[in-house]
């Protein structure tokens, strides 16, 4: 399917499928390759940024916000290909969607206060003096 295709028929599903569907495309398009705690940590990212309502109030609306994450930076043409990937993508935003709604002290967190992440080949300037954790070939950070 076309990664347009798929964000297209986000905003025809009903909440909370919706919010799941676009987490497990960023999960897919970001980490697909990367440890189950890479995956939970870029959904983490997503999560804590719609909590905090500067990149929207749904997960949809922060994955999808200009240049923020890969939703936004692949072509839509893409094709998403590897359905054993994309299930585990779907898993694990399931699994983190269902983490956010507990209370904040019951929730497990990979990535404790981090707001960003890119890939470790590159030191974007709004990286410098934030403390990191690396995990596979991604560094999170705690920037706002």
């Amino acid at each position: 399917m076309k990664l347009s295709m798929l964000l297209w028929l986000t905003s025809l599903m009903p909440q909370p499928v919706a919010d799941q569907a676009c987490l497990a495309t960023t999960v897919y398009l970001e980490a697909r390759s990367e440890p189950v705690n890479g995956q939970l940590a870029v959904a983490e990212v997503a999560l804590r940024r719609r909590d905090r309502g500067r990149w929207g109030d749904t997960v949809c609306k922060v994955v999808t916000a200009p240049h923020q994450f890969a939703t936004t930076t692949t072509p839509g043409s893409f094709e998403i290909t590897n359905l054993e990937a994309f299930n585990k993508a779907w898993r694990i935003a399931g699994v983190s969607i269902n983490n956010w709604q507990l209370p904040l002290a019951q929730r497990r967190m990979v990535v404790p206060r981090a707001d960003h992440f890119a890939t470790t080949a590159i030191s974007p300037t709004w990286s410098h003096n934030h403390p990191s954790v690396t995990i596979g070939d991604h560094a999170f950070y705690a920037v706002n």
